[in-house]
């Protein structure tokens, strides 16, 4: 059942798409995957072997690692498909 303007079904369905969206964005912080470089992506620095280990498909050392974990990705609120409370941010 659907309240106001909206059809049947439309808030399980902006429901089931935000899941669907925190799933994704979950999936792709998974981390590295594969083999482990032995030099860092940015900077070549060696990557410690107990490094590599811990992380199997480490890409990046300890220090590119922590700048780029300082940054962090803005990401929309939760209920952002169109909503009234979207609408009035």
């Amino acid at each position: 059942m659907a309240g106001g303007w909206a059809r049947d079904g439309a808030v399980s369905e902006q429901i089931e798409a935000s899941i669907s969206d925190e799933l994704a964005r979950l999936k792709a912080r998974r981390g590295p995957q594969g083999e482990s470089l032995t030099h860092c992506a940015e900077c070549e620095e060696p990557i410690p072997e107990a490094r590599r280990v811990a992380i199997p498909g480490v890409k990046l050392c300890i220090d590119c690692q922590q700048e780029r974990d300082s940054v962090q990705a803005q990401r929309g609120g939760i209920n952002r498909r169109g909503s009234k409370d979207s609408q009035l941010k």
